[in-house]
């Protein structure tokens, strides 16, 4: 991609990572150029790659809206996560270095203190834990993984479930991240597979809470 086009994927992946747009909304190119600065050309490179990555869609009559899945997609994102994050926590216990269990503390700690504002600082939480799950990714050691993951892990559903969590969930969520530092520590692929698992499950029951009963999601628009 050009500087141009790198620049407006990077602001408009900001934009609609900040809870500015609601899910289903329409945006038109006009308006991502006026919030990037840049010309419509480079906007339309971004808005591929966002596509792409799951952050925006197109209706069946090519008109681009913020994404959202119906309750069955959300289901099956998690559980696609929960697969692929599960195997990279059991490779990533034989292959984390002391540095790399190190640096998982360390996110932790600014995890935790994200959690004790008031009102609890959901940016700060979310970057510490992309960091967090991503140094478990980069120790898994296996590129596809990452690939694949990557799409999963920064969909909107990972900020909207964020965002309806208590801080009871929060601390929760921290506390899930210390058993898997625990885990990963005493190199048991077994132990930090189980948590993990449990830590994404308990997410996407939070969500479910937060969404509703499934009969009532239309999923996309299709304007």
């Amino acid at each position: 991609m050009s500087r141009a086009s790198e620049q407006a994927y990077s602001k408009i992946r900001a934009h609609l990572l900040s809870g500015a747009v609601r899910p289903n909304e329409q945006l038109t190119e006009d308006q991502l150029a006026q919030i990037t600065g840049v010309s419509r050309t480079p906007v339309r490179e971004a808005v591929r790659r966002l596509e792409d990555e799951l952050l925006l869609v197109r209706s069946d009559t090519k008109r681009l809206f913020v994404a959202d899945w119906s309750r069955d997609d959300i289901e099956e994102m998690f559980t696609l996560r929960q697969m692929l994050e599960c195997h990279a926590a059991e490779r990533a216990a034989e292959r984390l270095t002391r540095d790399q269990i190190g640096q998982l503390e360390a996110l932790n700690r600014d995890l935790k203190a994200a959690i004790e504002m008031t009102p609890p600082d959901v940016t700060s939480f979310l970057e510490a834990n992309r960091a967090f799950h991503e140094v478990i990714i980069e120790a898994a050691d296996s590129p596809r993984l990452g690939q694949l993951l990557a799409k999963l892990i920064e969909a909107p559903v990972v900020l909207r479930t964020a965002r309806t969590y208590s801080q009871g969930d929060l601390r929760q969520s921290a506390r899930d991240h210390d058993e898997l530092v625990a885990a990963f520590a005493a190199r048991d692929p077994e132990w930090a597979r189980a948590v993990m698992g449990s830590h994404l499950r308990r997410a996407f029951h939070t969500f479910v809470r937060s969404v509703g009963p499934a009969a009532n999601d239309q999923g996309p628009a299709q304007t």
